[in-house]
């Protein structure tokens, strides 16, 4: 008896229920995306099913108030800064636990990567006594080192998995050409390592951009960013000004995503040509 067709079948089938599986988590996971952009366009204040009425009156208020543009312009400063040291740190960091050998390395990594895991309010209690101590809450600069001490790990994982394909013979090869270690970096090993660089750098920058926790512990009126200004939106006064914020936030988020398949494509056509 030929039970191949019953395998055909069984193979489609269990296709079809992955398929259905996958796409069900994957309604459930953008559902709440789903329902929170159209009250960003509701004529209404306050958010309601079903929509009265279409608007761009909220959005036209947050790219007007005071305390958005505050908000936001605190968001993309301290993101910047920490995102610069970030990726400076954390290529640094991998650069060195790729190429150098010494006792304790792996435990070194964990250390590293240990602001990923912690949770955010034990890391946000941690960093309010340290930075205490020094005068540093309530402060750029202590917000700028939080949210470095954050996307520091992201940067370290994407570069030192790029390093993972990277092949020495090419800077031998520059060494014997006369190139001293600072050139062969710069020309050679950072232009085939920049795509998980720039990857590393744009976790970081949405790790500081959408961080609130450590913002509520150890920033100042003076530093309220994009996220804490709608954490207190949604404490004191729910409008649909929070949903269109949220809106905003979503595009962002698309278009970092975008560019990170972008870099992740590019990283794979050099080291398809370079193997």
């Amino acid at each position: 008896m030929d039970f191949q067709p019953y395998h055909r079948w069984g193979d489609r089938l269990a296709h079809y229920a992955f398929v259905a599986l996958c796409s069900g988590v994957l309604l459930f996971l953008l559902l709440p995306i789903l329902v929170v952009i159209p009250l960003s366009f509701s004529s209404d204040s306050f958010l309601s099913y079903p929509i009265p009425g279409w608007s761009l009156r909220w959005y036209a208020e947050v790219l007007n108030s005071s305390l958005w543009q505050a908000a936001l312009k605190n968001s993309l400063i301290i993101g910047a800064a920490a995102t610069l040291l970030a990726t400076l740190l954390g290529t640094l960091a991998a650069l060195g636990m790729q190429y150098a050998r010494f006792p304790g390395q792996q435990l070194m990594l964990s250390l590293m990567i240990s602001p990923m895991v912690v949770p955010l309010v034990i890391a946000a209690l941690g960093l309010y006594f340290f930075f205490a101590e020094y005068g540093l809450n309530a402060s750029y600069t202590g917000l700028i080192l939080a949210h470095t001490l954050l996307g520091a790990p992201f940067v370290l994982i994407t570069v030192n998995a790029t390093l993972q394909g990277f092949d020495r013979n090419l800077m031998r090869a520059a060494a014997s050409l006369g190139a001293n270690p600072l050139r062969t970096f710069f020309k050679v090993v950072l232009p085939l390592i920049l795509p998980g660089v720039i990857s590393g750098a744009l976790f970081a920058f949405a790790t500081s951009f959408d961080e609130v926790i450590v913002a509520l512990f150890t920033a100042g009126p003076e530093q309220r960013t994009l996220p804490r200004q709608m954490f207190d939106g949604i404490r004191e006064n729910i409008t649909p000004a929070i949903t269109a914020v949220a809106t905003l936030l979503t595009l962002f988020a698309l278009l970092l995503l975008s560019a990170l398949e972008a870099l992740r494509r590019r990283g794979e056509k050099l080291q398809s040509r370079h193997s």
